[in-house]
C-alpha cells in the first residue's frame, strides 16, 4: 500500500513533532520551514525547533499538568522531549535546555530521517492538493495568516 505524502507547514516545536510522529507511523512527510529564507523578528537561528522566548519547558513534576504531559510525550516517542533531555541544563525542577544545542539536534534528526523531506521555503497559501498540518503558531508569516 502506498501512502500519500503529508505536508507539515512550520518547523517549530509542533511542526517538528508532527513530522516526526507521522514518519514514525510510516508516512512520507514534506516539512516546510521558511527559515533561513525568511525570518520573523523573533527568530535568531536557522534551525528547526527553535525556542524563541525561553529555554524552559517548565516543570518536570508529574503532579502537575506540565510535568505529566512531558512524561506522556516521552512514552509516545517524542522527538522534542528526547532532544530536550539530551540538551538539558540545570534549571531546578524545570526542564531547561541549551537552546542552540536543542535546535541543532532537532534539525539533525529530522534531516536524517529518510521519511522526512525538509523544504526551506515560505508557504503563502493553504495547500489543497494533499493532507496538510498547519503548525505555524504565533510566528505565522503575514502571507499565510492572510490565506
Amino acid at each position: 500500500m502506498t501512502r500519500q505524502r503529508i505536508r507539515v507547514v512550520g518547523g517549530g516545536l509542533a511542526g517538528s513533532e508532527a513530522a516526526w510522529q507521522l514518519a514514525r507511523m510510516g508516512f512520507e512527510v514534506d516539512l516546510y520551514e521558511m527559515k533561513p529564507v525568511k525570518f520573523t523578528p523573533a527568530h535568531r537561528m536557522p534551525y528547526l525547533g527553535e525556542l524563541v522566548c525561553s529555554n524552559s519547558f517548565r516543570s518536570l513534576d508529574r503532579a502537575n499538568a506540565a510535568g505529566l504531559l512531558k512524561a506522556e510525550l516521552l512514552a509516545a516517542g517524542s522527538l522534542i522531549m528526547d532532544c530536550a533531555f539530551m540538551c538539558r541544563v540545570p534549571a531546578g525542577g524545570a526542564l531547561g535546555v541549551d537552546r542552540e544545542a536543542f535546535a541543532r539536534e532537532v534539525t539533525r534528526r529530522l534531516m536524517e530521517n529518510p521519511r522526512i523531506r525538509v523544504i526551506r521555503e515560505e508557504v503563502t497559501e493553504i495547500p489543497r492538493d494533499q493532507p496538510v498540518v498547519i503548525a505555524t503558531g504565533p510566528l505565522t508569516s503575514a502571507a499565510l495568516a492572510g490565506a
